[in-house]
């Protein structure tokens, strides 16, 4: 190669390098503004409907046909986020206002530490106190978390390694996907006062559902039901995907998010891994607004309902991911994913400026097979989408 066009060559590479570096500030840029102006719009929207709550002692799950939220008692698996919500507003705006109205929303759960009906004490006491506790190191949350963590490890089965996350007569032991959401709290307490068993279950519970929630494609079953008296799998399927064989997006989120967090807890390569293989479902997976559909396989997109709720729980984990990432290429490729997603969660349609929502994004499902909460907000997709604002802002500072 002569000289010249030896100098011709590294000429162009540095005009390329800092052509994507200007198109990369660029795009940085655009998703700070939208970033900055969803953080506005959501302060407005939750400061309304804590005005519209009043004092009441139910929460917020999801809209009605009109925009209104439809509330539920402290028992349901949804109650945790509205707290969580106020929680990361304070975060997110140091307005005092909402650490207040947090501490409130948060003590009307109280009571939840002892319930062991259900795996979601996890989502219902360490999105509210879990995350109360980050901010102000206050003990008595410390306690509950402690309390609620032991009521979560009466669900464990030691002779399948599986904590049980339904109680009925469907399924004989059923484990779904979205209990990788609750193994947190029992990493976070073992590490903070709590017994190692409680450790010891989590990693339990998330390899056997690295080992029989996948396929071989990285795409997850919703549920898979154990013999109670063995490692054995009766039954793999779903309730809330199109089919047994169908790819339910939420609970693609959940096994990515899930998994991302089990190798933050653990450091185990397996974890890692796992994550990975779920996040490059999702992502490569993904329509041209980077928004899923309710399920990956149902059979008439692109005239399906899409699933705002299950982008903002994998744009989180997705920003998780890319941090903990070993690899340089698998750190850029989850980081730009999460920006693709957070971006369109940012802007309207899914983003509810203009329409008469309580909620801050549209567009969201809960259970399209038995017809409820379809097309709507729902308050976790909300809790996942200030999340996910909380680590960009926090990412991009490292950067």
């Amino acid at each position: 190669m002569s000289c010249a066009n030896s100098k011709e060559l590294r000429r162009t590479a540095v005009t390329f390098t800092v052509l994507i570096v200007f198109v990369n500030t660029a795009i940085g840029q655009s998703l700070d503004s939208l970033v900055q102006r969803a953080i506005s719009y959501s302060n407005k929207k939750i400061t309304a409907s804590l005005t519209t709550f009043g004092d009441s002692v139910e929460y917020p799950r999801s809209t009605d046909s009109v925009g209104h939220w439809i509330t539920v008692k402290p028992n349901d698996w949804t109650s945790g986020f509205f707290p969580g919500c106020l929680w990361k507003m304070y975060a997110l705006t140091k307005d005092s206002s909402f650490f207040h109205a947090a501490e409130k929303w948060t003590a009307g759960l109280e009571e939840q530490k002892s319930n062991t009906r259900t795996h979601d004490v996890g989502f219902i006491i360490f999105c509210s106190y879990g995350n109360g506790y980050r901010i102000q190191r206050n003990d008595r949350y410390r306690d509950i978390l402690l309390q609620a963590a032991q009521s979560l490890s009466t669900r464990f089965n030691p002779n399948n390694g599986c904590i049980r996350s339904w109680d009925n007569k469907k399924w004989e032991f059923p484990v779904i996907i979205d209990n990788m959401m609750n193994l947190e709290l029992l990493f976070w307490v073992s590490k903070h006062g709590g017994s190692h068993k409680l450790y010891e279950i989590a990693v339990s519970h998330a390899l056997k559902t690295a080992e029989n929630h996948f396929r071989q494609d990285g795409s997850t079953y919703h549920v898979v039901s154990y013999d109670s008296t063995s490692e054995e799998v009766l039954e793999r399927g779903t309730q809330q995907g199109y089919s047994n064989e169908s790819v339910w997006s939420r609970g693609q989120a959940w096994a990515l998010y899930g998994f991302t967090m089990a190798y933050r807890e653990t450091n185990d390569e397996r974890f890692l891994r796992t994550a990975q293989r779920a996040a490059d479902y999702f992502t490569q997976h993904l329509p041209s607004d980077f928004v899923p559909y309710w399920d990956f396989l149902a059979p008439n997109i692109p005239h399906e309902e899409r699933d705002a709720s299950a982008a903002s729980i994998a744009c989180s984990g997705l920003f998780e991911l890319s941090d903990l990432s070993n690899e340089a290429s698998s750190k850029h490729k989850y980081r730009r994913a999460a920006e693709k997603i957070l971006a369109s969660l940012c802007k309207p349609p899914y983003l509810s400026m203009g329409t008469n929502s309580m909620g801050i994004l549209n567009h969201a499902v809960g259970s399209r097979p038995e017809g409820t909460e379809i097309d709507r907000s729902l308050i976790y997709g909300d809790y996942y989408f200030l999340e996910a604002i909380e680590r960009y802002l926090a990412t991009s500072e490292r950067r």
